[in-house]
């Protein structure tokens, strides 16, 4: 039996504790069958089942995949303000938000968040500090589980205040 790296245990701790809090906080996450895959080396993965969010041409429904892609950017934030210590004081919303959806989604579904640039995440952190309020945007995408192709792409302007 092998036993997982300190890191792979972080890891895994880390996405617990994100999908219950999503599955306490918003429910309808819960209905969703969203699911927290990976967080680690800057980059959030969720897990969208096609069966739960499924319409009518048997492809996922855009307004689960826009509560995906919203919920991605939210989890990133959530989870790099705790490792940075300054999450409890602060408030995540979602201000804006542009979407498109160049492919249909057909299988279950990966939404990713990654990290933005290094000079513009210090600058938000900075700004929170300062101001108690500051704003920052994520791009999100979605792939079909086996894919590599962006059937999804999504950028968020998240707000953090006190």
């Amino acid at each position: 039996m092998t036993h997982p790296t300190h890191q792979e245990a972080a890891m895994s701790r880390d996405s617990r504790y994100l999908e219950s809090i999503l599955h306490h906080d918003i429910p309808l996450t819960r209905e969703m069958g969203l699911k927290v895959l990976d967080w680690q080396h800057g980059q959030l993965q969720l897990h969208l089942p096609l069966q739960a969010n499924i319409n009518h041409k048997s492809t996922m429904f855009g307004g689960s995949l826009y509560c995906g892609a919203v919920l991605a950017g939210w989890g990133w934030l959530h989870l790099q303000l705790r490792e940075e210590g300054i999450l409890e004081d602060g408030h995540i919303v979602i201000q804006e938000g542009q979407i498109s959806y160049p492919l249909p989604v057909t299988r279950d579904a990966t939404v990713i968040c990654q990290a933005p640039e290094e000079k513009v995440w210090k600058r938000f952190v900075a700004t929170y500090k300062r101001y108690g309020r500051a704003r920052l945007t994520l791009e999100t995408w979605i792939v079909n589980d086996g894919s590599d192709e962006r059937a999804v792409v999504f950028s968020g302007q998240y707000v953090l205040h006190r």
